[in-house]
């Protein structure tokens, strides 16, 4: 399917895809919806009680998340060991469009080295922060490492209506350690019904600019 780059509302840019009016990130921000749904409403929970974090990305995409969370942890006691799954890797080409490393300049050459980084190996870009990418989908994953925090960010249920089903909720709830965050930018009333029977304590929050809820849950 054929992307073209878009500005959103903030300055920041983004991908849509063509012909079905979905985007990778907001159309009123990419950059304040990646922080304030993923970084301010997630990471920032975990950092409270815990210094070493292990995150699962489901929808690594143009890899904004991941370069916000090295942001968010510079400067301060934290480690993050983050897994990524994506099944259509973006080329770095594209990604340079979108400009993301430089907006975030102190880590511009993260940026491009995480997208550099080898798929399906983990890798050590920095002392605080590890990335496995997986080419792989949620219904495929299996992994030893139990999570602190889950950033849902696949494209929407009307998009990819698999993705948001029970039994992939079910199953990322028993990848989660206790007191884990599960974070989206979803507020559909039947995905938080889904989360609350998989095993999650969900919550709606306000949603970032241009959206009026967003989901956020802790697993038991």
């Amino acid at each position: 399917m054929e992307r073209r780059v878009i500005e959103t509302g903030d300055g920041s840019y983004t991908l849509e895809l063509e012909g079905i009016e979905e985007t990778y990130h907001s159309r009123h921000g990419a950059v304040q919806e990646s922080r304030y749904v993923f970084i301010l409403k997630g990471l920032a929970e975990i950092l409270e009680a815990k210094d070493t974090i292990n995150v699962l990305e489901v929808g690594f995409g143009t890899g904004l998340n991941a370069l916000l969370t090295r942001e968010a942890i510079n400067g301060i006691n934290a480690k993050v060991n983050y897994h990524a799954l994506e099944t259509t890797p973006l080329d770095l080409e594209e990604l340079n469009l979108l400009g993301y490393g430089k907006g975030v300049p102190d880590f511009e050459g993260f940026y491009q080295q995480m997208h550099e980084a080898l798929w399906d190996e983990s890798v050590v870009l920095d002392e605080q922060f590890t990335i496995t990418k997986l080419k792989c989908a949620l219904e495929e994953f299996e992994s030893s490492v139990h999570f602190d925090l889950i950033y849902f960010d696949a494209f929407g249920p009307r998009t990819q209506p698999h993705l948001w089903s029970l039994d992939l909720f079910k199953k990322l709830a028993q990848m989660t350690n206790s007191g884990g965050v599960f974070v989206t930018y979803c507020a559909k009333g039947q995905v938080r019904r889904d989360l609350i029977e998989a095993g999650f304590e969900m919550e709606r929050l306000s949603g970032p600019p241009g959206k009026r809820h967003m989901l956020r849950g802790v697993k038991p």
